[in-house]
């Protein structure tokens, strides 16, 4: 964290560019920031993990989470967190800047946060500024390994390690557990206490877990009091040499000809020293293939015997008079094949006739129209024109109309 030049001062100038993301996420506008610290004197700067707040001469405090990429600039001074390879004019404001604060008193400090990712989110959190670690989203954040030394001490790490199920290294991340520790500070710490990312929690032994706490202290201590200026760290660090994976022809070893590797834990990269990190206790993948090996030797009593399949069920035949009204009835399929005998030609003409039946009515009557479009095959009659008498509709063959004949009489003698 910079030193924040500001403290003691007033803000004469506020200015902020409204982002959905940094601002918008966490309930905050650009111009509500604006209005909440225009005026106002800064008291103080502090911290807990990865947040930073100001503390002003009133509430609304602004609280800062910095994200991925978010960083605090100071003009005319050096604080970059990441040098850029190549070397760029200075430029006030800077590229992707949130706000810029400016104050009153001579000297001037002029400040300015800026996030290129947009990872990072912007609050204010209305409350007394002694209040500030009780209230959300700090409140829902462990212990700072820096600030909370007389917190975080053996008797309380050993409770936590062994209350938790889980790969040693995804405690560590978790900041409900303990603020401030990312991913290569968690590398660099288990790396210092020779203990493997992936082993559980509960399964170290006292002398790892008494390990574990010093060297968190350590790590967490000795980065803080550098900086982060990753030149000036230990060359004995993991730090120093776990950045190669990916680099073409780089090494990646320690200069004593350590392998380093790399695995995925707590859904991060993880960088490890197999041969100082050895596991001592069960780790994920070691349950997850132990499972998978009784579960193929059938290990489970209730599975000894083979279940064979059940068979699927039948569909269950339509009541009488019910029919399928989902699909028309022009998609319907049948089974049935047309006949191929002069028999089963018989007995169609015979289904075909009761069908007309049916179409026309059972009252002796003749054929109606409609009745003959289906015994004529699907000729239907012009309709008649005034004064003239409806005339049969024509025959296409001989065949065609004594079958006719023989339909109309079989139906005046059967109708009833």
């Amino acid at each position: 964290m910079p030193e924040i030049g500001e403290v003691g001062k007033t803000l004469a100038v506020v200015k902020a560019q409204h982002d959905e993301n940094v601002f918008g996420k966490v309930g905050t506008s650009a111009a509500e920031f604006e209005k909440s610290l225009l005026g106002k004197k800064v008291v103080d700067a502090k911290q807990q993990g990865k947040y930073f707040w100001l503390v002003m001469s009133s509430p609304p405090h602004p609280l800062f989470h910095f994200g991925m990429a978010g960083w605090w600039k100071i003009r005319d001074l050096e604080t970059a967190y990441y040098k850029p390879t190549k070397k760029e004019e200075p430029t006030w404001p800077p590229k992707y800047w949130k706000f810029i604060l400016e104050t009153s008193d001579d000297p001037k400090c002029e400040h300015a946060f800026v996030d290129f990712r947009r990872f990072g989110r912007i609050r204010l959190v209305d409350c007394a500024a002694e209040e500030m670690r009780n209230v959300s989203p700090l409140k829902e954040n462990g212990p700072d390994p820096v600030a909370d030394k007389d917190i975080l001490t053996e008797e309380w790490l050993v409770q936590k390690l062994q209350s938790k199920h889980v790969p040693v290294k995804a405690l560590l991340l978790d900041q409900a557990n303990i603020s401030g520790i990312g991913n290569w500070v968690g590398d660099e710490l288990l790396y210092n206490a020779k203990i493997h990312p992936e082993q559980y929690s509960n399964t170290l032994s006292p002398a790892q877990m008494k390990q574990l706490h010093k060297s968190i202290h350590y790590v967490c201590s000795t980065a803080v009091e550098l900086l982060a200026e990753s030149d000036r760290f230990p060359e004995e660090w993991l730090f120093k040499h776990r950045w190669a994976k990916g680099k073409k022809d780089a090494p990646q070893r320690l200069p004593n000809g350590a392998k380093i590797k790399f695995v995925t834990v707590g859904g991060r990269t993880s960088a490890i020293v197999p041969s100082v990190q050895k596991k001592t206790g069960e780790v994920a993948a070691d349950v997850k293939e132990r499972d998978s090996e009784e579960e193929e030797n059938g290990a489970v009593e209730d599975d000894v015997e083979e279940q064979k399949p059940k068979p699927k069920p039948k569909r269950k035949a339509q009541e009488d008079g019910e029919e399928d009204d989902q699909k028309p009835a022009s998609k319907k399929k049948s089974n049935r094949k047309a006949p191929t005998t002069s028999r089963g030609k018989k007995q169609a003409r015979k289904d075909e006739e009761a069908i007309t039946a049916q179409v026309d009515g059972v009252d002796g009557s003749h054929p109606t129209a409609e009745a003959n479009i289906t015994v004529n095959g699907g000729k239907k009659p012009e309709a008649p024109r005034n004064g003239e008498a409806s005339k049969p509709p024509a025959k296409s063959s001989k065949r065609n109309e004594s079958s006719g004949r023989r339909r109309s009489a079989r139906i005046s003698t059967n109708g009833k």
